[in-house]
């Protein structure tokens, strides 16, 4: 029989999230107490200690409405980790009050959580505008076995009845047509959330589509509002996408030789408008990238863009038209390792190299964190002789955030005058900052409630207050790795942090039954530790130990205890690494009985 344990974890590498200034937190969840009858209660589930995995839930009078539910992309903290999701236990525990979820928009730190939340809430139905409901459907493509989702279309100014709620949509500016403003109806006021919202507007004058989205709040009376706060450090106003189309228009007019543009999948209207000015200007369009391609083909059932038959080639198709119309349009601009961009320009691509001549524009800003990957393909690329163009050295605009500035948020909060405030979608400093903007256009400290994940606000006294309870909902890091299971635990977590940290040491020894006695020289194993060939004089050491160790462990031990020996064997081997090497690789005895 072959013995394995579990290997040991030394609290240095558990899996964490970095500490949060403001309030300290519960360490564990506390059961959250029944709503009282007229009451408002508010739990921010996700986005509100990072950016992505957007979730908040609404609670009155046995009526529970869902707000998006999205994903965020875990990052080298959780090695084999492809997304991180809101903690729904709340929302498990309460699923027979769910009356609907609304979705604001088509992005992945929206939608992208849908799959995972949707069958443990009993597939409550879905509300959302058209654009976001087909790329709903395309992401539900990926999981088959899951069931038919039930999504009902809304447009702006409509109207629904959920439970004992009324919601009215409105229009909002992104990046991403469709997108929409919540507003939930209660007895005290509006609940309004604008979603992920910049302004249409030029010298900080709104447009006016801008001003008829927002006409409702002329007359409306606002109890809470809950704002996006990703761009609130950001002063003024941000640039309109109008001014990028122009910078586009004038790079697609004027470049000579083959024009490489990296965008975000995601920019919807900045991709719909490449496709248009290529065919103002007779090119012909490449599509690299499997989300770009997705995106394009949701945009032509949308009705939302038409393209001439040949305006779109294959990349083997590239050689059969002079060089200045060709446009290729790739992901990737954040150097994501394996993107269209990244491996064009690390020559991993089949079809595609670089050459000089070449003109790159990398039509994205850098996501904080992603420095190194954004310059690692810019030399990649620039080591083949390609010119870059990037957001700090172009003279045209060639990229705007979805999100509104500083001046743009002030804006919304005067339009919409809330009695009430919580910052959402930011990390914790942004929301910290939101608040103190809020404050200084007149609200008061007391009205205004910084949450984090798992906070359960409350709004009582016949609409008169606002506070955060003691209790929270449960609010756990719960991630998904590529198998779609939402629930990897953090101690699978920690085994890879070690494994790419320190490695692994396995020692395989056979073990008389009868003796107790070790029959040869114990094996062993390294990977991503030491180089066995060159450290001799230490195995030496650790096969000496090693049967030290198991003869001493197993003398007048019958019948032998092999847990209890291998966890000797495991302590007395690791202090012994750890000495000698100042690391702690996962130490794997192996015990074979013969």
């Amino acid at each position: 029989m072959i013995h394995s344990p579990r290997p040991a974890h030394s609290p240095r590498n558990r899996f964490h999230r970095p500490p949060l200034t403001g309030p300290k937190r519960p360490p564990e969840s506390r059961p959250v107490p029944p709503l009282a009858p007229g009451n408002i209660r508010i739990i921010t589930l996700g986005g509100v200690e990072e950016i992505g995995k957007n979730m908040t839930a609404i609670e009155y009078e046995g009526d529970i409405i869902v707000i998006d539910a999205g994903l965020e992309f875990a990052g080298d903290e959780a090695p084999g980790v492809d997304y991180i999701i809101p903690d729904i236990s709340y929302l498990e525990a309460n699923k027979e009050k769910i009356r609907a979820v609304l979705v604001s928009h088509g992005h992945l730190d929206h939608i992208g959580g849908i799959p995972f939340v949707m069958p443990r809430i009993d597939n409550p139905i879905i509300y959302t505008r058209n654009l976001t409901s087909l790329m709903i459907k395309k992401r539900h493509e990926e999981f088959p076995h899951l069931p038919k989702l039930n999504i009902n279309i809304v447009e702006k100014a409509d109207k629904i009845r959920a439970g004992k709620l009324t919601i009215r949509f409105f229009g909002v500016t992104h990046t991403i047509p469709d997108s929409m403003g919540i507003a939930i109806e209660t007895p005290y006021g509006l609940i309004v959330t604008p979603g992920d919202y910049k302004l249409e507007q030029e010298d900080g004058i709104p447009s006016a589509r801008e001003e008829e989205n927002y006409k409702m709040f002329d007359r409306e009376k606002t109890l809470l509002l809950l704002c996006d706060s990703t761009n609130v450090e950001n002063p003024g106003f941000s640039t309109p996408e109008k001014l990028v189309h122009k910078g586009l228009d004038e790079l697609i007019k004027n470049t000579h030789g083959r024009l490489i543009i990296g965008t975000f999948a995601s920019q919807f209207e900045r991709m719909i408008k490449i496709i248009e000015l290529v065919e103002k200007y007779g090119r012909r369009l490449v599509v690299e990238g499997r989300s770009m391609k997705t995106n394009i083909d949701v945009a032509l059932t949308a009705n939302m863009l038409k393209i001439k038959k040949d305006t779109i080639i294959p990349t083997t198709d590239i050689d059969r038209y002079p060089e200045d119309k060709i446009v290729v349009l790739a992901t990737g601009a954040q150097g994501e390792e394996f993107a269209a961009l990244m491996r064009m320009a690390t020559g991993n691509h089949k079809n595609f190299k670089f050459k000089r001549g070449d003109t790159v524009i990398l039509s994205s800003s850098i996501i904080p964190g992603n420095e190194k990957t954004v310059q690692k393909l810019k030399d990649n690329i620039a080591r083949q002789g390609a010119k870059i163009i990037h957001y700090r050295t172009s003279e045209t605009y060639i990229h705007s955030s979805g999100h509104g500035n500083r001046e743009e948020i002030a804006w919304l909060h005067r339009k919409i005058k809330p009695k009430f405030f919580v910052p959402i979608h930011g990390h914790h400093y942004m929301l910290r900052v939101h608040a103190e903007l809020a404050m200084e256009l007149g609200l008061s400290e007391k009205n205004i409630v910084i949450p984090d994940n798992g906070s359960v606000i409350e709004i009582s006294d016949i609409g008169q207050k606002i506070a955060a309870l003691k209790e929270t909902a449960a609010h756990r890091v719960v991630m998904v790795d590529g198998l779609g299971n939402s629930n990897v635990e953090e101690v699978v977590i920690r085994d890879r942090q070690m494994l790419a940290q320190d490695g692994m040491f396995v020692i395989i020894a056979l073990i008389d039954v009868a003796s107790g006695k070790i029959r040869k020289s114990p094996d062993i194993i390294s990977r991503g530790f030491i180089y066995l060939k060159e450290s001799q004089d230490l195995l030496r050491q650790v096969r000496l130990l090693t049967k030290k160790k198991i003869e001493e462990s197993t003398a007048q031990m019958h019948p032998i205890n092999f847990d209890y020996v291998k966890n000797a064997v495991r302590d007395e081997i690791g202090r012994y690494l750890y000495q000698k090497t100042h690391k702690r690789p996962i130490v794997l005895p192996v015990l074979i009985e013969v």
